[in-house]
Parts: C-alpha cells; sequence; structure tokens
C-alpha cells in the first residue's frame, strides 16, 4: 500500500507539466492562454461553484472529493472563483488601481498587493486554487463560516488542498491572509518552483504600475509569499513521511 500511495504522489508531481504540451510553459506559469480551450482545464459543474467557472482537471477530481467528505459532515462548499487568466487578472488590477487615483503609484500598488496580485503572478493562472464561500476573513470566524473554515483546516490536506495565505504573525510576506484561498499543492507546489526557476521580472509587463514590479519585490515577496513549510521540496518531503505514517497506522 505504502508503495502505490508513494507512486502515485510522484506520478501527480510528474504529470504537473501536461498543460504545458499544448502551452509554451512560460505562458502557461504567467497564464497568458486561454484555459476554457485547454484539454487540461475542465468546466466545474454548477453544483460546485456559484458561477460559471474552470479548473485543472486534477484539481477539481480533488475537489469533487473534498466536496463530498464535506458534504458528508454537514458542510458546504462552493467555489466562488478558480481559474483566471492574465487578462482577467488585469481587468481586476487596472479597475482596482483607478479607483485609486489619489495615490501614488507605489501606494496604489500597496494598496492593491493586499489582496490581488499583479498579472502574470497569481496562483489563479494555473487553475489549482479555489476560492470558497466568501472573500471575507470575518465570514470564517463566527457561525458557520467558522464551522466550514475548522472543517478545512483538519480535513483538507487530505485531499491535497492547502491554505496558502495564513496569518502574517508567523513571519509570512506578501499577501495579506486569507483564509477562503486554498491550493491544490500536489501541482502547485510543482508550478511555483518552475516560475521560479523560468520567468523573471522582464515578463512582468502589459498592465499599470508594472515597471515598479522590481521595486516592490514581487517574486520573492508575494509569488513565493507562502509558508515555507508549503513549498516545492518541503512539501513533497512532508507529503512522502505523512503517507509512511498513514501506512504504518493502518499496518498496526
Amino acid at each position: 500500500m505504502i508503495k502505490r500511495s508513494l507512486v502515485l504522489l510522484f506520478l501527480v508531481f510528474s504529470i504537473s507539466a501536461s498543460a504545458q504540451e499544448l502551452i509554451p510553459i512560460k505562458d502557461f506559469l504567467l497564464g497568458r492562454f486561454d484555459y476554457k480551450k485547454s484539454a487540461d482545464f475542465e468546466r466545474v459543474d454548477s453544483e460546485y461553484a456559484v458561477k460559471p467557472l474552470y479548473l485543472n482537471a486534477v484539481a477539481y477530481k480533488a475537489f469533487i472529493e473534498m466536496f463530498t467528505a464535506a458534504k458528508s459532515d454537514s458542510v458546504s462548499l462552493k467555489i466562488i472563483s478558480g481559474s483566471r487568466n492574465f487578462h482577467e487578472q488585469k481587468n481586476i488590477w487596472d479597475r482596482k488601481w483607478h479607483k485609486l487615483d489619489s495615490l501614488c503609484p507605489s501606494e496604489k500598488i500597496l494598496s492593491i498587493l493586499e489582496f490581488s496580485a499583479m498579472p502574470g503572478t497569481s496562483r489563479h493562472h494555473w487553475g489549482t486554487e479555489v476560492d470558497l464561500n466568501s472573500l471575507q476573513n470575518s465570514y470564517f470566524e463566527e457561525g458557520r463560516g467558522k464551522a466550514e473554515y475548522d472543517w478545512l483546516v483538519k480535513n483538507a490536506s487530505k485531499f491535497g488542498f492547502y491554505q496558502v495565505y495564513t496569518s502574517q504573525t508567523t513571519g509570512r510576506t506578501g499577501y495579506r491572509e486569507e483564509k477562503w484561498h486554498w491550493s491544490y499543492l500536489p501541482l502547485a507546489a510543482k508550478y511555483l518552483e518552475e516560475y521560479n526557476s523560468k520567468v523573471d521580472y522582464e515578463e512582468k509587463a502589459g498592465f499599470e504600475g508594472s515597471e515598479f514590479a522590481l521595486e516592490h519585490n514581487i517574486i520573492p515577496g508575494y509569488v513565493n509569499g507562502i509558508p515555507q513549510e508549503l513549498q516545492y521540496r518541503a512539501f513533497i518531503t512532508g507529503e512522502t513521511k505523512r503517507l509512511v505514517q498513514i501506512e504504518s497506522s493502518e499496518g498496526e
């Protein structure tokens, strides 16, 4: 059982380049492609989402499994945002930019970066990210929202999903905490490693304020602003140990 589990884990990582077969790797990482036309993305059924959206097919399958498990525990999970390409992220960015016309460029950037990524730097480009139930942290702090969040904290990792934008009290840099944002790390961890090895600031162009990306430390501070244990090498090592522990307990 443990050998099969480990093989499956490494297979998931090895197929993480599947979206690159038809899409140049940099275009994929930067969101410069039409995910609706990619065989690696699927439209999410209305049972699981509040509006029409798409996810990476592997991440989508994992989400359905998580959704089913949560439902059996009387917890409802609904995706309110999934895949976003460069142009969709640009629309969000530019709209917020023009709402802050009273601020200087650097102040605008820091304000937007509290919760929104520059185009070409969003994890949502990869189809591995889901925003769930609400875009307000306060929703998850009491009542039904807290029950949903507590369930995710306890169970989401069983299906490969992790909260990447956790509290910054631990020293994590970048975006503020997002209790709604969950990442399918068996794919996203590898994509981030690929991003770090293949993407530079030269690709940060085509939107308002793009010339300030380097000045604001976007790649190390924001793209990589996730807990260290969720970076690729630390994550795969941790998952391997977790599978070994599971197998050991099952064998007792």
